[in-house]
């Protein structure tokens, strides 16, 4: 083997040495960082459990764990370099069979997803210091449940796949259109005949949901900022010849766009671009150094909503090749380009589909509907109908956790319609 490719324990040691203080010399701000080096068993573990170690146990979670082990032994997915979480310390993990370049790169990485943790406002509110500690203490708390002979695995788990599929379905407080809370929330609030387990797992779930939100929130943003330092650290340590051309071999791959046949964007390589081209436009426009001065702003107060309908320009739109596209029976067709007159639209279109944006907003409207306790949500209707399997998803969920009867108001063709869910039948009025 490739010496140069070879490592130890000390070697990693020392390399992390060199790069945090090349870290500090580009002025990132970072928590303590700590790495532990796992096993690709264990790697997938993190994976399937969504990056939070501790957790409580879940049939999703073996379920992805299957499915990804199957995959990586016959070839056909990947894992990735690093599992990094939103922690003080923060808590990354490096796996054993990588070589030397890819280590290097990963540690680099981690490094620059530490200073967004630390310094995104939107990230702050997950309060990192207490992120590990509240993971464990959930967990906790909910085997108790499972253990518990009154209650036992089959409710809890019942309850943890309705209250995991409702976590992202955000909505505004009853008889408020000022403050904002979630489906969750309010029914954990407002429904009488709920126990007290079954509240406190609505709450751990909904706790878990803000944990992972501003993260999705800032998905594009965040890569594309780790990319972004551990390419220019990288480019300013000393290595070995070996070791820089598999730097550059894995930083080619991380960035690469992906295939026309793949209907997403590659966060990496677009969040990477964006901030290469903030650092080239304002050094230009308004002097040497004014660019990094805008890029560490943007990291400080950005979502990637904004940063994209800031920073996504028409030129990059043009030189990243994002264009618009759509399913017609069997195969995906271009139906837009970035050009002059659809640009805006197209950008309009992503920022749509980035964060939460994709998810539909429900507002609650009426917690007595009809006088008989029913629950009336309202989808804040933006342009999009509601797939209609989701719908009924939706809908079953909601009436098997309010226990009375469900309507929701949307817009379905440009026509209002109304659904209504009694024991867990669904009926469509218009």
């Amino acid at each position: 083997m490739n010496n140069s490719f070879d490592w130890t324990i000390k070697d990693l040691e020392k390399w992390i040495k060199k790069i945090e203080k090349r870290v500090k010399e580009f002025n990132l701000d970072f928590f303590e960082q700590i790495f532990e080096i796992c096993s690709y068993k264990d790697m997938i573990g993190y994976m399937s459990y969504v990056g939070m170690p501790s957790s409580y146990p879940h049939w999703s979670f073996g379920k992805a764990f299957e499915i990804t082990e199957t995959k990586y032994r016959y070839g056909i997915g990947g894992l990735p370099y690093e599992m990094v979480i939103n922690s003080n310390p923060c808590l990354a993990y490096l796996m054993e069979n990588n070589t030397l370049p890819i280590q290097l790169i990963t540690i680099a990485h981690v490094y620059g997803h530490n200073d967004f943790f630390k310094n995104n406002i939107n990230l702050s509110y997950t309060r990192p210091e207490l992120v590990l500690g509240r993971i464990k203490t959930r967990a906790d708390r909910i085997r108790s449940y499972i253990e518990n002979p009154s209650i036992g695995p089959e409710k809890v788990e019942n309850l943890l796949d309705i209250a995991r599929a409702l976590s992202m379905q955000r909505s505004h407080s009853l008889g408020s259109e000022q403050s904002s809370s979630d489906i969750l929330l309010f029914i954990r609030d407002n429904n009488p005949f709920l126990e007290d387990w079954e509240k406190d797992i609505l709450t751990i779930i909904d706790e878990e949901a803000q944990y992972f939100i501003p993260q999705r929130e800032t998905k594009i943003m965040n890569e594309g900022w780790a990319v972004y330092w551990h390419y220019n650290i990288m480019k300013s340590l000393d290595l070995p010849d070996g070791v820089y051309q598999g730097f550059a071999v894995h930083h080619n791959r991380i960035v690469s766009p992906p295939p026309i046949s793949v209907p997403f964007i590659n966060p990496y390589h677009v969040g990477f671009k964006i901030w290469q081209d903030i650092r080239k436009r304002w050094d230009k426009k308004e002097g040497s150094g004014k660019g990094i001065e805008r890029m560490f702003f943007s990291r400080e107060v950005d979502r990637d909503a904004s940063f994209l309908r800031q920073y996504l320009t028409k030129e990059l739109m043009k030189e990243l090749d994002i264009f618009q596209h759509e399913k017609i029976h069997r195969d995906r067709i271009i139906t837009k380009i970035s050009d002059k007159e659809n640009w805006r639209e197209i950008r309009e279109l992503l920022i749509k589909n980035t964060g939460i944006n994709s998810i539909p907003v429900i507002k609650v409207i009426d917690a007595n509907y009809k006088k008989r306790q029913g629950l009336l949500i309202r989808h804040c209707h933006d342009g999009r109908d509601l797939l209609q399997e989701h719908t009924i998803r939706t809908m079953g969920h909601l009436q098997r956790l309010w226990k009375k009867a469900v309507f929701l108001e949307t817009i379905e063709n440009g026509q209002k319609v109304l659904y209504q869910c009694v024991k867990n039948k669904i009926k469509r009025m218009v």
